[in-house]
């Protein structure tokens, strides 16, 4: 068991030295991420359509473009493509988000008018929490990488914590001469 123990030491310590950059940006975008819905930096707030009713929405086209014809005003220039519409129908409203430069535009599903652009704070912490920033084989890479470390780290601390323990209770007393 002992032998165990000695191996076991330099394997955990190998492993978690490098391990703990990442354990360190993991934790930190974490936990703002888990903010995001309430810090105005982060994420920028819904905004209020003009009406709940699906009914009396705009197609969906005529929201995006009305989200290009805003975005282009705000920034001077042509935006990037439409990556995706996010519709709040709680809300009356729709997030058309941008692949570049993780901007958003809240466009009334009612009357297609742009209520708000800004940029996504939390979609940026999202590709650095994900490591996505770095390509989509970054991304499997860094969370296999950061699964099996902290796997491996878990097993090997509980052992390390444990088996002395064990290793005590099973020697024998000293004996007196």
């Amino acid at each position: 068991m002992v032998v165990w123990l000695r191996r076991l030491r330099p394997l955990h310590r190998w492993v978690g030295v490098p391990l703990t950059l990442l354990i360190l940006l993991s934790s930190l975008t974490g936990i703002l991420l888990g903010w995001k819905k309430y810090v105005p930096v982060l994420q920028p707030p819904v905004q209020r359509g003009a009406s709940l009713e699906a009914r009396d929405w705009q197609p969906l086209h005529l929201i995006s473009s009305a989200a290009e014809a805003g975005l282009r005003a705000h920034l001077g220039a042509a935006p990037g493509p439409v990556d995706r519409l996010d519709v709040r129908p709680s809300k009356g409203v729709a997030k058309v988000l941008f692949r570049e430069g993780f901007w958003e535009v809240q466009v009334d599903l009612t009357t297609a008018r742009v209520l708000s652009v800004d940029r996504r704070a939390s979609d940026f912490i999202e590709t650095l929490h994900d490591g996505s920033i770095l390509g989509e084989a970054a991304r499997a890479t860094m969370s296999t990488v950061l699964g099996l470390g902290l796997l491996l780290l878990s097993l090997s601390g509980l052992w390390l914590w444990w088996g002395p323990k064990l290793a005590r209770r099973n020697t024998p007393p000293p004996r007196d001469t």
